[in-house]
Order: structure tokens, then sequence, then C-alpha cells
């Protein structure tokens, strides 16, 4: 087991999840720091847990989660700003988020608002624009 796989695993120790695989439990646990009313992305998520560029992962891991379980899987949602589960599954994903007063446009997150982490490139468009204004001199 690598050191980053141990260190995911260290709050599972005697619990009976703790057979799961280092990316799994490093999954769970970077989606546990999303705060209440927020939401990430699936890439998000795989980058916190050192998984960068590898967004499926988190998913397969958001999927193998077990009934009653404390990770917040429904607060994250698609790199469009969408909720991608679809059926029941999606309007469960949806009445929790708007419970948590996540607010939706239509079927979209605005991700400058609700996104998590807060970074300088999470402003709709990138990081702010630079005008091109020339200074006189005194």
């Amino acid at each position: 087991m690598t050191r980053r796989a141990r260190a995911a695993a260290a709050p599972f120790i005697g619990r009976r999840d703790a057979h799961l695989s280092g990316v799994t439990l490093a999954i769970w646990n970077s989606t546990r720091r999303i705060p209440r009313g927020h939401v990430s992305t699936y890439g998000t998520i795989a980058t916190l847990a050192g998984f960068s560029g590898q967004p499926r992962l988190a998913g397969y891991a958001l999927h193998n989660l077990p009934a009653g379980t404390d990770v917040p899987w429904h607060r994250v949602i698609n790199a469009a700003g969408m909720i991608s589960l679809r059926g029941t599954a999606g309007e469960l994903q949806r009445r929790l988020l708007e419970e948590e007063g996540v607010v939706f446009d239509g079927k979209k997150i605005d991700l400058a608002i609700c996104g998590w982490p807060r970074t300088s490139r999470s402003r709709r468009g990138g990081t702010k624009p630079r005008h091109n204004v020339r200074k006189e001199a005194p």
C-alpha cells in the first residue's frame, strides 16, 4: 500500500470498509471536505485526491458508496455545472442540493457562486480580463 493510500485509509481503520482501495478512500475523503451549500466537480475532487485529470475515478468511487454513508455524494456535479445522474437519483440529488441552499438556473448551478474550492479561476470565463489601458505620464 502506498503512502497516499495509507493516509487515505487512516480514517477507516477498524471500520468494515477498511478493505477499499486507497483511490476510493481518497476520493471519499476529498468529497467529505465540500461544505454544505457548495458543490464541486468530479475533476476537482479527483485532483484534490491526488488523481489530476481523472474525473471518472471520482464517479466510480462515489458510485460505490455504501447505503447510509456520511459522504456528501450529492455535492459532486459535472464540469458543466449540471447533475449527471438521471431519473430518481438525479431528482434526489437536486432536492438535497436545494435543501442546502444551492440555487439552480434551470438545470445548471453557477460554479462561480456555489463552486468549491474557490479559486481565482472560479469566475465565469476564468480570471478577470486585463484591459490594455495606457497610463499617461504625469
